[in-house]
C-alpha cells in the first residue's frame, strides 16, 4: 500500500527534530490541506502522513515549521528568519507505492532527497 512519510533531521545540532509542525497539502485544483502532524523525538511522525485511498497520484507541498523549532531552542536568528517555514513541492507518479521525504535542516540551509 502506498503512503508519504518523513523524517526531519537538524543538521546544525546533529540530531532529529523533535515537535517540527507538519502540513500536508495537495495542489490539484487549488491548494488544499490534507494532513497535519507533528514530529516525535525521532523525528518522525507516529504514523504516515497520507496512505491508503487519500494518497492519490499528483503534485504535493510539505510544509515544515522549521524556523519555530529554531526558535523554540533559542537558535539566534535574524528578523525575519533566514529559514522559516520551508515547502517542499514534490510530484506523486505511483500512489500504490512508499514515498519518504525527509528534510535536513539548519537554521541557513535545508535539503531532501526521495528516501526509501
Amino acid at each position: 500500500m502506498g503512503r508519504l512519510t518523513t523524517h526531519v533531521l537538524d543538521t546544525a545540532h546533529g540530531r532529529p527534530a523533535d515537535g517540527v509542525e507538519i502540513r500536508v497539502y495537495a495542489l490539484a485544483e487549488g491548494r488544499r490541506l490534507c494532513a497535519t502532524a507533528l514530529t516525535n523525538a525521532d523525528g518522525r511522525c507516529d504514523v504516515p502522513l497520507l496512505e491508503g485511498d487519500a494518497f492519490t497520484a499528483g503534485v504535493y507541498e510539505l510544509e515544515f515549521a522549521a524556523g519555530d523549532y529554531f526558535e523554540r531552542l533559542g537558535v539566534e536568528a535574524s528578523d525575519p528568519p533566514f529559514v522559516g517555514d520551508v515547502v517542499l513541492r514534490f510530484g506523486v507518479a505511483d500512489a500504490a507505492r512508499h514515498y519518504h521525504v525527509p528534510l535536513l535542516v539548519t537554521p541557513w540551509s535545508y535539503s531532501t532527497y526521495r528516501g526509501s
